[in-house]
């Protein structure tokens, strides 16, 4: 089974749970072993991908500044690339150059998912009982990328995944097992940087540093 297989069930949940005006937003990056795969919690109309009118990639975050400079101050975009999204609108971002992003992304061997693929139309939460519905396809992308390390965003979607009760504030720089077909995965919980959880940003940059010195960098080098 290949990523792209699993679109057409992301497509029929968008139907049932959320903005039917609006398409599902999938994922992006390096699909054979990524260092990281990056789990977010759900896409917003925000992300220019959503119009059913877009004809181009449908991947997280496209359209948008704030995230990207967390991807930029844990050195996984580049500068140059970092100050092109930012002189950006989102009326600016092409098909070209919504594909140059996510070709420096995979490049730099990290995958950006989100839990709920449901676009919705502002950022409200979405219920527990229907990200949850998006697990198993999620355990599917890990199946098929197979990362070194997973990192997810935020109280919810990290207790969701790990079936267990997660508090961020609690946890950093903490470890948890995830088996997903028989293999085993290192999971990160780390504060939600976006969003309401702008003024966390720093904490998830200093996080994300310490996992990829840990997790990566000391891997290359033994």
């Amino acid at each position: 089974m290949k990523i792209a297989d699993l679109k057409k069930d992301y497509d029929k949940l968008q139907i049932r749970y959320r903005a039917k005006e609006l398409d599902s937003i999938y994922n992006g990056g390096c699909e054979e072993n990524p260092d990281i795969c990056f789990v977010f919690m759900n896409p917003t109309g925000k992300n220019i991908a959503s119009e059913k009118s877009w004809e181009g990639r449908k991947s997280p975050w496209l359209g948008t500044k704030n995230i990207w400079k967390l991807f930029y101050k844990v050195d996984l975009l580049s500068e140059s690339l970092y100050k092109e999204i930012q002189e950006k609108k989102p009326k600016d971002w092409d098909y070209k150059f919504c594909d140059h992003v996510y070709e420096e992304i995979a490049n730099n061997k990290i995958f950006i998912t989100n839990l709920g693929k449901c676009t919705q139309l502002d950022a409200r939460p979405l219920p527990d009982e229907v990200l949850k519905k998006y697990l198993d396809l999620l355990f599917q992308e890990i199946d098929i990328i197979k990362p070194k390390v997973i990192i997810t965003f935020g109280n919810q979607v990290s207790s969701i995944i790990l079936n267990k009760k997660i508090s961020v504030s609690l946890n950093r720089k903490t470890s948890y097992e995830l088996n997903v077909n028989k293999n085993n995965y290192k999971v990160y919980p780390v504060y939600y940087p976006v969003g309401n959880g702008i003024f966390n940003i720093d904490k998830a940059i200093e996080d994300i540093k310490w996992i990829i010195d840990k997790e990566i960098k000391n891997e290359i080098l033994i």
